[in-house]
């Protein structure tokens, strides 16, 4: 297996930079995972091709912004990327100190230690550095308020992906706009932690998961707070020496509950993005086939010849050449069927990435 073996020709201008005016107005490919065969409708389709009294599996998890902007002492533009909070530190009443880990651009080799003003009173002080991770840093914020979170709320950006900036550029005055900050998040994300969106559940409105519950059908929520890892591309001849970084996750026990009764009923199990596989099959890889409610992390990295313990169905979006998410779909559904599925979406259209359209395997005939 090479990592070669994973690439497909996608022009530019098929990288989505914004996402459709209504979410579930997405085109959806819909393609049995045994045969390949293919269909092309809308996502608010879905429900029409669900297979009987599924269980959908969502993940919750809340996009922070947490992009912070600010400059040197010489004069220099820095940017930092918060991706975890460590722990809380003694801090006088009204102020926070945090330690968090995160990535930063901009520091150069040689940075002195010193506190950068990212805005409303917030300082943010480089710490432990590793050369080797892209840029990653332990870092120490403090500031006026309840806590770093709170003060995202003013002075952060959301930390959309490269791509999607990439295709804005390329736009110029004719890039669109859209309030990433209500879009770039689905309508049911909760606790914050995430620096990306679980984008296949992007799509979806509370009229049609209000449908879906009336069309006789279960949803179970888990959470994986998605980090910059998703991202990073892999940059091995062979996928198998690409180490996935880990991600946090939590399944409540109402989550484990469902899942098990749909499992011993013989119901499907619908993961609604790649961020629900690797939860789900993580969990039960840990406790001999069961999703077992908790917390911990993985760094599951499911290629082809991977088997699946517990999703039957997948919702996902069109993923980037090369990387750790097709891959996982390719494990899901072989690599042929699902390069085919991905030329003949670049030949009719279909928009690609984060705020592009999605794609359902399923067990059934389209």
């Amino acid at each position: 297996m090479e990592t070669a073996s994973f690439d497909y020709f996608l022009p530019p201008d098929r990288i989505a930079a914004a996402p459709t005016e209504a979410r579930d107005a997405a085109r959806l490919l819909v393609m049995e995972r045994a045969t390949g065969a293919r269909k092309h409708l809308h996502f608010l389709d879905l429900l029409a091709h669900l297979p009987p009294r599924a269980l959908l599996v969502l993940n919750d998890t809340r996009v922070f912004p947490a992009r912070l902007r600010g400059r040197k002492s010489s004069g220099g533009a820095v940017e930092f990327l918060l991706t975890r909070r460590i722990l809380n530190e003694p801090a006088d009443p009204g102020r926070f100190s945090e330690r968090w880990e995160g990535l930063t651009r901009g520091l150069g080799r040689h940075h002195a230690t010193g506190a950068i003003d990212v805005g409303g009173g917030v300082q943010i002080e480089p710490g432990e550095r590793r050369p080797a991770h892209d840029g990653w840093a332990t870092l120490r914020a403090s500031g006026p308020g309840p806590s770093l979170l709170a003060a995202l709320e003013t002075i952060g950006e959301v930390p959309l992906p490269p791509y999607i900036e990439a295709a804005r550029r390329r736009a110029g005055r004719d890039a669109p706009a859209v309030d990433d900050r209500t879009r770039y998040q689905t309508v049911y994300a909760a606790a914050p932690g995430a620096v990306a969106a679980p984008t296949a559940g992007l799509h979806f409105t509370p009229q049609l998961l209000a449908a879906a519950v009336a069309a006789g059908h279960e949803i179970a929520f888990i959470t994986l707070d998605v980090g910059p890892g998703t991202f990073r591309p892999v940059k091995t001849d062979d996928p198998e020496r690409h180490q996935m970084d880990a991600e946090h996750f939590r399944i409540s026990a109402e989550a484990a509950a469902a899942i098990a009764r749909a499992r011993a009923a013989g119901r499907p199990v619908v993961a609604v993005g790649t961020t629900v596989v690797r939860t789900l099959e993580a969990s039960a890889r840990a406790h001999d086939g069961a999703v077992v409610a908790g917390q911990g992390s993985t760094d599951l990295f499911l290629l082809p010849g991977a088997r699946f313990e517990v999703v039957t169905d997948l919702v996902t979006n069109f993923h980037l050449p090369r990387s750790t998410l097709l891959m996982l779909v390719a494990a899901f559904a072989g690599r042929e069927r699902v390069l085919e599925a991905y030329e003949e979406a670049v030949r009719l259209g279909y928009r690609f990435y984060s705020y592009g359209d999605a794609m359902f395997i399923t067990g059934r005939s389209p």
